[in-house]
């Protein structure tokens, strides 16, 4: 699954490691159970681990992706650092040409937010939209010229601009992601990390559907990315399933939980 974005960018999954089932069992492991086929019973666990903040379950399932953003999307994508494991092209040992991220759309600075912008564009985006690619342009004739010169890749790079694009192999936890996308999703994120992260949860949805639908509260996929990605749900059908010796039963049809006491929505940080 891979999902274009903008002019360079990309959100490729490689693989999933684990599936809703993965969830179920972790947490049934705790009566000596084990479900082979998800049924209702397992999607209200599901559900009630998610909505009282019983994460530990969550963190089993993993997916790693291949994804190429601009730098300056980038920085914001790596402070998300609990549960992530990455790997990124280096432009110490990389001098292929560099590719910039191009806007179309130069949003107006909105008076009344310390951080964001307006959705209109700036009065004369069309001539500074121009501009733009032609300082990029000239950049990278520049970086080549220095490599030309002998200059070494890891200081001619210092002239690239945060447009830039940056490649990486990012594996993390279902948890790690929910909690990614739970911010980066939000309105108050930038619109650039905002369609990489809706990639992203695209996704995550196809993977495990019922789990990612109960850690994001939603059956919906983000707008941004629907019409793009058709989402194809596939499920795998195994018989039996073992019952713990005691008549004890976690999360029957019948079972009532506890209410938990209500977790804070975390604080979203400044995008």
């Amino acid at each position: 699954m891979k999902v274009t974005i903008g002019n360079g960018g990309f959100v490729e999954r490689l693989e999933v490691f684990g599936s809703d089932l993965t969830v179920v069992n972790a947490a049934r492991v705790s009566f000596d159970k084990e479900s082979l086929v998800m049924d209702p019973r397992d999607e209200k666990l599901v559900s009630y681990l998610a909505k009282h903040g019983h994460n530990s379950p969550f963190f089993h399932p993993q997916v790693r992706f291949r994804i190429r953003m601009p730098i300056f999307v980038a920085r914001e994508w790596f402070r998300h650092t609990v549960g992530f494991a990455r790997n990124e092209v280096s432009r110490r040992y990389v001098d292929d040409e560099p590719e910039n991220w191009i806007p179309t759309v130069l949003r107006a600075r909105d008076a009344n937010k310390k951080q964001g912008s307006k959705e209109e564009p700036i009065a004369n985006n069309s001539e500074r939209v121009e501009q733009i690619q032609k300082y990029m342009k000239d950049t990278v004739t520049f970086y080549n010229l220095l490599l030309a010169d002998g200059v070494a890749p890891e200081i001619a790079r210092a002239i690239l601009p945060q447009a830039m694009y940056t490649e990486f192999i990012e594996t993390a936890s279902l948890a790690a992601y929910a909690r990614l996308c739970g911010l980066r999703l939000d309105p108050h994120a930038q619109a650039e990390i905002r369609e990489f992260a809706g990639a992203v949860s695209a996704a995550m949805s196809e993977a495990f559907p019922v789990s990612w639908r109960a850690l994001m509260g939603t059956e919906a996929v983000p707008a941004a990315v629907a019409a793009a990605i058709p989402l194809t749900v596939t499920t795998e059908v195994v018989t039996n399933v073992k019952t713990a010796a005691s008549p004890s039963e976690f999360f029957t049809a019948d079972f009532t939980a506890p209410t938990a006491p209500s977790v804070p929505t975390a604080h979203t940080p400044d995008t």
